[in-house]
């Protein structure tokens, strides 16, 4: 029975089951479980990043964008199923590891068969390469080293890129220039290092959440050997990482208002500065030992990467509603 109840919360949070509940569910909750739906919404943002600059200069495509929007998502989607195998063939979530307590690893946990776990991933992976291929005919050799650059990042940002430190600037790389700026050129045929540039204003936000998350777990993943970037520098060093690149983000906006990349409607991302005191508050100190009081049981252990979630969430926001102002501006003007 299809229960939309559940497609729902499995797009707001990553829902908790047990192996009970999980064989009541239909299949795309299943799915949406399983690739962590919740965080797919960071790579829609960027999908309509570039869609919305390609609008502004004049050279949108909707066919094109909706590809674009279909093969990214998918291609994420499949990058948390790569992830979940890779750390169950590696053992990395065994014993309940930090993975498994904020969600459901199917695998580590016996709600899915490695067989349904390849069925999963082969129809997740073919549906991202069935849009990706009409952009890469279309488009030629540059399209196909954009997807062949994320094919890498997929298959390998859980061994080797995230166990000696790569996996945060992967992220930057890949919900920035590549995501944005590629996403523009397979929409338009223009590549724009201006792009690029604008690009790093939304990529820094979905770096925060992984470098949350990294301190979150770091304790964990030092015990495992996973030398993540917050595992290098330490856990008052990465908080005050993910500050540096919040403030980044806004400081970019505004360099590309001074520069005349973006009109001053772009200022209102500056909305997003209601998010600030809840951020810089929990950035001051370490994550507790135990889940405070009022705090939220269905996102904990998730402290440092709801924070940055949340932020990330409202900026991305203003930053469309910012992008959207442009449209209509060039528009009447």
């Amino acid at each position: 029975m299809v229960n939309f109840a559940m497609w729902m919360k499995a797009l707001r949070v990553i829902p908790r089951l047990s192996k009970s509940e999980w064989q009541r569910l239909d299949v795309i909750s299943r799915w949406l479980v399983s690739v962590r739906a919740a965080v797919l919404l960071m790579t829609f943002f960027s999908a309509a990043i570039a869609g919305l600059l390609a609008l502004r200069d004049g050279v949108f495509h909707p066919g094109r964008w909706l590809l674009l929007v279909i093969g990214l998502v998918f291609a994420h989607a499949a990058n948390n199923l790569v992830n979940d195998w890779t750390d169950h063939r590696r053992g990395v979530d065994r014993d309940n590891y930090f993975r498994t307590q904020y969600g459901p690893q199917p695998l580590e946990q016996g709600l899915m068969t490695s067989r349904e776990w390849a069925a999963y991933a082969a129809a997740t992976g073919l549906i991202a390469v069935a849009a990706g291929l009409p952009l890469v005919l279309d488009r030629g050799w540059p399209a196909v080293l954009l997807m062949a650059l994320g094919a890498v990042f997929v298959l390998f940002y859980t061994w080797p890129l995230k166990y000696i430190g790569l996996g945060e600037v992967a992220v930057v790389l890949i919900w920035g220039p590549l995501m944005i700026a590629g996403g523009y050129y397979v929409i338009s045929g223009l590549w724009d290092w201006n792009v690029s540039v604008a690009s790093l204003t939304y990529a820094f936000g979905p770096t925060t959440v992984l470098f949350g998350k990294h301190i979150d777990k770091l304790e964990a993943d030092k015990a495992k050997g996973i030398h993540t970037m917050p595992v290098i520098l330490g856990e008052q060093a990465s908080r005050v990482a993910i500050g540096a690149m919040i403030a980044l983000q806004y400081l970019l906006v505004i360099y590309l208002v001074v520069t005349g990349f973006f009109s001053p409607v772009m200022l209102v991302v500056l909305l997003a500065a209601v998010t600030w005191p809840r951020v810089w508050q929990g950035l001051q100190r370490p994550k507790p030992a135990e889940r405070p009081e009022g705090y939220d049981p269905n996102v904990w252990p998730l402290w440092f990467s709801a924070l940055a979630f949340y932020h990330n969430r409202a900026y991305g926001l203003w930053l469309i509603i910012g992008l959207i102002g442009e449209c209509l501006l060039r528009t009447l003007t």
